[in-house]
């Protein structure tokens, strides 16, 4: 009786360390929100000159409807913020908050990005996500975006206003993945979704002619990857919930982590141009 008793004892302890145990297929947890912003009450720019730190302005404050605050600290990021580049003085590229008709028909609070005129090659006012230090985790961000429509119709141009980079990506070591608008010969806008060792050499790169680029309508961009040097990387970029881009495969080079995220990026050879961008969410993964 008491050998029964022991083996019983044994097999429900057994059996409760298994239960504990993760199964192969057992489905993740459902992904966390960690940034929500409509740039509403309570969210300004700082447009404080600050000695010694590259031109950057801080968009500050706390969001009265989701509760989030800025700068943007995801990732164990610090010091992100608006980035004015060869800009002439805060002539040629722009950036502000404005009051316009957002992507519901409703009154809402956006941000507002222009480039009038390309100063020198590397002209730009981006938003930088800046100084992570956790860039080997999966990302998922979802923002509304227009575009005016004069720099989308010219002819063989192009523009961008999203990208990442790994560590040492400068020094030809590392890895961009980067979302272009590009124009043909025609004037007719198409996606570009490529990862890159430079700027002149594409690792891949996916050409979308077949989803329409919204010209001076609001649209959805999301973004998701999954940080992997293997095969089981994963980049994926869709417009009103259409696939631009699905590449699987490496998401950096030499292991190398996230150094930096341009998540509202203004630059490019078609000006004068200006984007409006509004609800941002930044999750740390993916439901589909």
């Amino acid at each position: 009786m008491k050998n029964n008793l022991l083996i019983i004892i044994i097999g429900i302890i057994l059996l409760s360390i298994s239960c504990k145990k993760k199964s192969p297929n057992e489905t993740p947890s459902e992904p966390k929100l960690l940034f929500k912003s409509g740039f509403e009450s309570g969210v300004y720019i700082d447009n404080t000159a600050y000695v010694d730190n590259e031109d950057y302005r801080y968009i500050k404050g706390t969001d009265n409807e989701t509760g989030f605050s800025w700068p943007i600290d995801i990732l164990g990021s610090s010091n992100s913020g608006l980035h004015y580049i060869s800009d002439d003085n805060h002539q040629a590229t722009f950036a502000e908050l404005q009051r316009i008709i957002g992507h519901n028909g409703d009154s809402s609070t956006v941000l507002f990005q222009k480039e009038n005129y390309e100063f020198l090659d590397d002209t730009q006012c981006p938003y930088e996500i800046l100084d992570i230090t956790e860039g080997t985790k999966d990302l998922y961000i979802k923002y509304w975006i227009k575009m005016d429509s004069a720099s989308l119709v010219q002819p063989n141009m192009w523009r961008t206003f999203f990208e990442y980079k790994t560590k040492d990506y400068g020094n030809n070591k590392g890895f961009r993945l980067i979302a272009f608008i590009y124009t043909d010969n025609d004037g007719i806008p198409y996606w570009v979704w490529q990862g890159d060792k430079n700027p002149e050499h594409p690792i891949w790169e996916i050409e979308n002619r077949t989803v329409p680029v919204p010209i001076n309508e609001w649209f959805l961009t999301e973004f998701y990857w999954h940080w992997s040097e293997g095969d089981d990387g994963r980049t994926l970029w869709k417009i009103n919930g259409q696939i631009i881009g699905d590449h699987y495969g490496p998401t950096t080079r030499k292991s190398k982590s996230i150094d930096f995220i341009i998540l509202t990026q203004i630059y490019g050879n078609a000006n004068p141009k200006y984007q409006w961008i509004d609800d941002i969410e930044i999750w740390n993964g993916i439901s589909e």
